[in-house]
């Protein structure tokens, strides 16, 4: 059994309605085996913290940034509640101790699974909100994504935008995006490589750099802006 009480200590958070916390835990797989749960998955609460949590963060950006335009703002949120770093908060946090999970998704390594564990620090948000309210969860958030914000500050980290765009594309319930060489030029100490990133065969950006990866990044770079503009 899950010991809530240092789940609770470990947050830094305790709850007035219990069921909430243990709710932001409960992955869709375990009500299939326990059908006769009290408590629901954590999938609403998930959608609630991911609406709370743009929130939050763009309400910090906009402080933080004042010189910043519109468009360097939300590259910096979407770093920000990417997945990737979404992750790496419920790691820090250990959230994937606390998941109720399916037999199968236990056996295939669902605590450790990175779309479980963001997911869960969106739901844990929402549950947080709900029982303390804004100030509280804005501070809780803020404290655990304070070490990725300075890091934005100080110009350490730039936007992983192949993450940023695959997520975008996830969103879309579309294909995953391909990304294809299509020239490799120079001696072998000084490559410079061409890319293009594609989608159900649909050029979505092209990009180049001194190795693949780089070309990568850029690619998936103008493909980002470019989808991104286009939901704008």
């Amino acid at each position: 059994m899950n010991d809530w009480d240092a789940c609770q200590k470990t947050l830094g958070i305790f709850f007035n309605d219990q069921s909430l916390l243990k709710q932001a835990f409960v992955h869709r797989s375990y009500l299939n085996e326990n059908p006769n749960s009290l408590l629901p998955s954590n999938e609403r609460l998930e959608f609630l913290g991911d609406a709370i949590l743009d929130f939050i963060v763009t309400d910090e950006l906009y402080s933080e940034f004042p010189e910043l335009p519109e468009g360097d703002l939300t590259t910096i949120r979407a770093s920000l509640i990417c997945r990737q770093t979404l992750a790496k908060v419920a790691s820090s946090l250990k959230l994937g101790d606390w998941l109720l999970l399916g037999q199968g998704e236990e056996t295939s390594g669902g605590r450790k699974r990175e779309s479980n564990l963001a997911n869960t620090s969106e739901a844990l948000i929402g549950a947080i909100y709900l029982d303390q309210g804004l100030c509280q969860v804005k501070e809780f958030a803020l404290r655990q994504l304070k070490p990725f914000l300075d890091k934005t500050k100080h110009g350490d980290i730039s936007p992983n935008y192949k993450a940023l765009l695959q997520e975008l594309i996830q969103s879309e319930k579309l294909l995953p995006p391909v990304y294809h060489v299509i020239e490799a030029t120079g001696p072998d100490h000084d490559k410079q490589f061409a890319v293009e990133v594609l989608m159900e065969d649909n050029i979505l950006g092209s990009g180049t750099g001194k190795s693949k990866k780089a070309a990568e990044m850029e690619a998936a770079h103008s493909a980002w802006e470019k989808l991104r503009c286009s939901h704008g």
